[in-house]
C-alpha cells in the first residue's frame, strides 16, 4: 500500500533540501513543491499569519512512520505540522514506491 504525508515548510529552499535528503535515504519515491501558501493559525494561544511552502511528499505505507520522523528531525520549525496516511494507487504508482521496502518491481523499463 502506498502513503502521502502532507507538510507545510517555511520556504522552497528548505522543501527541496529535506525533500531530496528523504530521496537519498529513500524514505520516499517522489516530493510535489507547491507554490507560496498563506497560513493562519493559532500558535501558543496566540493567532499568527505567514507564509508556507506545502509539499506533498510518496512514499510506500511501510516507510510511512520512518519517513514522518525524518522530516520532524531535518524540518526547521520546533513542532511542524506532518500529517501523513496510507491511501490507494494505481498498479504502476504502488510497484514503484514498493521499491523503497524492497519489494519487486512491476514497472517495465
Amino acid at each position: 500500500m502506498t502513503a502521502l504525508i502532507y507538510c507545510p515548510f517555511p520556504d522552497r529552499e528548505t522543501a527541496e533540501r529535506i525533500g531530496a535528503q528523504l530521496l537519498d535515504e529513500q524514505l520516499i519515491g517522489c516530493i510535489n513543491i507547491g507554490g507560496p501558501i498563506r497560513s493562519l493559525f493559532v500558535w501558543d494561544g496566540e493567532r499568527g499569519e505567514g507564509e508556507e511552502v506545502p509539499a506533498l511528499l510518496k512514499t510506500d505505507a511501510a516507510k510511512l512512520r520512518q519517513a514522518i520522523d525524518r522530516i520532524e528531525h531535518l524540518h526547521p520549525y520546533d513542532t511542524p505540522a506532518i500529517v501523513g496516511w496510507p491511501c490507494e494507487a494505481s498498479a504502476g504508482t504502488s510497484a514503484w514506491l514498493g521499491q523503497l521496502h524492497g519489494g519487486k518491481s512491476g514497472v517495465a523499463s
